[in-house]
């Protein structure tokens, strides 16, 4: 008898296990069917080539039409790195070509180069710097590159991400997305469109876009992101597949549906600086002229400083071949209290108030203010096609009279 309800119990056990694990199963069902589709069989989205791709993305929350997508890649085709690996200065000295543009990055006393023609292959790369987690990103179509936290605290919930490219564009730029919410994410100003974390926006590290020359010079005890072991590498990172596509006279940049605003050429380089819904634009071209620009965005003093060491990655097929167009930095332009104003001074900038001397990337290296540096003050270097895009409030700056 004993053996009886032992057996009737451990079947009723059983069948109440099962009972459950199908519930579980049933509610995950229902889990997945709310949130996961296929982009492919989903209206709104423009898939020009019918690409196959499946998102678990809640499309319930969005801040933009699914209309502004195109996608053309699968997930992740433009494979992002997890944690490169890096050399020292002296290294990339002798392999890597000085000319080339980077995205510099300096956190916590750190400094590393991200080169833009490696970013080109890879578009995104996740890693970490002194305790601190970032993301650099790059979309050679917009010329956009910045490094994000990868830290969001959003309503009052933290977040660690990990971003990939989605394979998506809107108005040209890259559409990231990030493994945690599977939230979309547009480059250009970091902000989460559809998803999770919609109306979200990541943090922009400060950066400079600069030649590597200028990282080697002024950065000696820096990094710079080596080159995947790939057997390819020639072709890989040497070779620009955007052929002459940032010439001024490219009047309908890829996949942009919009026209293209008319007050700067589509593919002018311009440095946008943002404070407080500000947004001031200097064209390249007028600071390769006029050397340094002193200029207000809303209440705050600010100067931009240019040096033309730097080649354009996106004009010859040989990127080493590629034509000089130079890079500019900016800072806030006040120190101590005192707001500065500058000029070039040789192969330097000298400001009028105190006759100190300062170097392209801030420091003070001679004069009553030596060995102090200026704040850095976040700024895209991009194409005015893109960026006034989605900045049609942008101020263009005016040549000086």
């Amino acid at each position: 008898m004993r053996d009886y309800k032992k057996k009737f119990f451990l079947i009723l056990m059983i069948a109440n296990l099962l009972l459950l694990s199908g519930n579980t199963q049933d509610e995950k069902s229902k889990q997945q069917q709310k949130h996961s589709f296929k982009v492919e069989n989903f209206k709104g989205i423009k898939n020009p080539h019918n690409v196959s791709q499946e998102w678990e993305t809640d499309t319930s929350k969005q801040i933009i039409p699914l209309n502004e997508f195109t996608v053309l890649l699968n997930r992740n085709r433009i494979k992002p790195l997890n944690a490169p690996r890096y050399i020292n200065t002296n290294q990339a000295k002798d392999s890597l070509f000085g000319g080339q543009p980077v995205i510099g990055v300096e956190i916590n006393g750190v400094s590393v180069a991200f080169p833009l023609n490696m970013l080109s292959y890879h578009e995104i790369v996740n890693d970490s710097i002194a305790d601190v987690q970032f993301s650099v990103a790059y979309c050679p179509l917009c010329n956009t590159a910045y490094a994000f936290s990868r830290k969001v605290n959003f309503k009052d919930k933290n977040y660690m991400l990990k971003f990939g490219t989605s394979g998506m564009l809107r108005m040209s730029n890259l559409v990231m997305w990030d493994e945690q919410t599977q939230t979309w994410w547009q480059h250009i100003d970091g902000v989460g469109l559809v998803g999770e974390l919609a109306g979200a926006k990541l943090k922009i590290l400060p950066s400079k876009i600069i030649s590597l020359n200028n990282f080697i010079q002024f950065y000696p005890d820096g990094k710079v992101m080596m080159p995947v072991n790939d057997a390819n590498y020639e072709t890989h990172y040497t070779i620009n597949n955007y052929i002459h596509y940032d010439s001024i006279g490219v009047k309908k940049p890829f996949l942009f549906f919009k026209e293209v605003d008319k007050r700067l050429p589509a593919m002018e380089y311009v440095i946008s600086v943002e404070n407080k819904n500000i947004v001031n634009v200097y064209p390249l071209s007028i600071l390769q002229t006029e050397s340094v620009i002193n200029d207000q965005v809303g209440a705050i003093d600010i100067v931009l400083f240019y040096n033309d060491d730097m080649i354009s990655n996106l004009d010859t097929k040989y990127i080493s071949k590629g034509r000089q167009i130079g890079s500019g930095t900016v800072f806030n332009a006040v120190i101590n209290g005192k707001t500065l104003s500058f000029k070039m001074f040789k192969n330097n900038f000298i400001d009028n108030e105190t006759n100190s001397i300062w170097n392209f990337v801030g420091e003070c290296i001679d004069g009553e203010y030596k060995g102090k540096k200026l704040q850095p003050v976040v700024y895209g270097f991009d194409f005015a096609f893109a960026w006034l895009a989605f900045h049609p409030e942008s101020i263009v700056y005016k040549k000086s009279l």
